[in-house]
């Protein structure tokens, strides 16, 4: 799973969101859940980001895009 993962959080550093949703949207473990609910926070789809966060067992966190990204990379690196 940490290669989709990782992965995934390649595609939305080069800004390849597409991408990056088109890979996640077919996991449902909850780190593909929180990535997920990440990209909806992207496209400003709060509704949709809360259904992905809740699956991961998270509320959406009240961090920046730019904070959560950190939080999800350091949860690859683990």
């Amino acid at each position: 799973m940490k290669d989709i993962h990782r992965q995934t959080l390649q595609f939305i550093q080069n800004n390849s969101w597409d991408s990056a949703h088109r890979l996640i949207q077919d996991y449902s473990d909850p780190l593909s859940c929180r990535i997920h609910g990440y990209l909806h926070r992207i496209e400003g789809d709060l509704a949709n980001a809360r259904y992905w966060y809740r699956r991961s067992g998270l509320d959406v966190p009240d961090n920046t895009l730019d904070d959560e990204l950190k939080n999800l990379l350091s949860k690859i690196a683990e």
